[in-house]
């Protein structure tokens, strides 16, 4: 065995020292796999029903902006208000999956309901209800991956689940864009009865999903004297990982809902069906980016694939603000989709780089907290700065965009300023714990 396998294998210890045999260098865990499954069919699912939604709002049941806003970033603070829990809670147990089958459980139960929704409340209600087992499975299935993958492959696990994710994405997309060209065509509105037909087709992958969890997905055991008590403190964690949720919070500030880059769009002037495809050609290229993305940050570090990403965003964000015709708005959801590649999988992987192994259902709790908390106010931001409350005027549908990005290069500066580009490698247990 060479020096390098060696501290590989030692890197893999927990708390008793005693090294776990080295998981192959050649290929994906089964269990990284199974979840991609997963994730795949609950993306087709939220896909269908969730990307069209600010337009269902919008168009048939006349919610304003600034509603669509505060639902958004209220189902996006109820997941993270659990993601921190349920971490903490699958470190204390030593088991992931079981949350993670409640969260996807819970989702698919949850969807099925917008196809009664008649009001802004009963969309708020499906939301809350699939956000919160969002909230409930997503720190505990990262924890899983990350336990799952070997050091040297863990941003090539992670870009391959964010590949399969957004393959799903892609496949509901362009599901629901044939509906709607096929019910109608190139109008700019939606139809309620569209919406209604992706909610019915929406439920088989969600509950497909759920299956494959069940069957498939195992914890990844630790012997029972290896698992220590976790503490639910910040400061217990490495403070590289503190400083890049820090981070993280400023950009996500003016990282507002998704919901927004639709609502632009369609201002723009494309139709429902020629959002849709737009849609599916930003999860094309996020699909196709992800997994080599995530490999090239196992190779160049984490932080180098980050900040280009950033940097990426910054223009995108401009372009949105600046954009006039349609076709700005295809290549902008282009670009959109490679910055999604780049950033997604590769922070992902550097939380489990920079926390130790039973540390890190808690570390991806408060990393997953950080960004769904901050939506909030972000999303809140820009239905402000888009139409205005109160006494504010609102300065247009530009100005969200702008907003965004004029954070995310204050959130580049401070990422290069403070921490390392080198490859970062997760810190060993006390000896104390040992």
């Amino acid at each position: 065995m060479t020096e390098n396998e060696s501290n590989d294998g030692r890197r893999g210890a927990v708390l008793t020292g005693a090294a776990r045999p080295r998981r192959p260098r050649s290929a994906l865990a089964s269990n990284v796999i199974a979840l991609g499954f997963v994730s795949l069919l609950t993306d087709i699912s939220s896909e269908m029903t969730f990307t069209l939604l600010p337009l269902f709002l919008a168009n048939v049941l006349g919610a304003r902006t600034a509603v669509i806003g505060l639902i958004e970033g209220v189902a996006e603070t109820t997941a993270g208000m659990m993601r921190v829990f349920s971490g903490w809670l699958s470190d204390l147990w030593g088991k992931r999956k079981g949350l993670t089958l409640i969260g996807y459980s819970l989702s698919a139960l949850s969807k099925p309901f917008l196809y009664f929704a008649n009001a802004w409340t009963t969309v708020l209600g499906v939301r809350f209800s699939d956000r919160l087992g969002k909230g409930i499975r997503t720190s505990p299935r990262d924890a899983l991956i990350a336990d799952s993958s070997a050091d040297d492959r863990r941003g090539l696990s992670f870009g391959f689940h964010r590949a399969a994710d957004t393959a799903g994405a892609f496949l509901g997309l362009a599901g629901a864009a044939v509906i709607v060209y096929l019910a109608q065509k190139h109008a700019i509105a939606l139809v309620p009865e569209v919406y209604r037909r992706l909610v019915l087709f929406a439920m088989v992958p969600g509950f497909l999903a759920v299956a494959v969890l069940a069957l498939f997905v195992r914890d990844v055991e630790r012997p029972r004297g290896e698992v220590a008590r976790p503490r639910l403190s910040f400061g217990d964690l490495d403070s590289r990982f503190r400083m890049f949720v820090a981070i993280i919070v400023i950009f996500t500030l003016g990282n507002s809902s998704d919901a927004f880059l639709i609502l632009r769009a369609q201002n723009v002037g494309l139709s429902v069906f020629a959002i849709a495809l737009a849609l599916v050609a930003f999860n094309a290229v996020y699909a196709a980016v992800a997994t080599p993305a995530g490999a090239l940050s196992d190779r160049w570090g984490r932080t180098p694939v980050i900040a280009i990403a950033w940097a990426l965003y910054a223009a995108i964000y401009l372009g949105f603000a600046l954009a006039r015709a349609n076709w700005h708005i295809w290549a902008l959801f282009v670009l959109y989709g490679a910055y999604h590649g780049m950033a997604e999988g590769t922070a992902r992987a550097l939380v489990g780089d920079v926390v130790r192994e039973d540390q890190r259902g808690t570390a991806y709790g408060i990393f997953n907290a950080a960004v769904a908390l901050t939506a909030l106010p972000a999303s809140l931001i820009a239905g402000a700065l888009w139409e205005g409350i109160g006494s504010w005027p609102g300065l247009g549908p530009p100005a969200p965009f702008l907003f965004g990005a004029a954070m995310s290069l204050l959130a580049l500066v401070l990422l290069l300023a403070w921490l390392p580009t080198a490859k970062v490698q997760p810190p060993a247990a006390p000896e104390a714990e040992r």
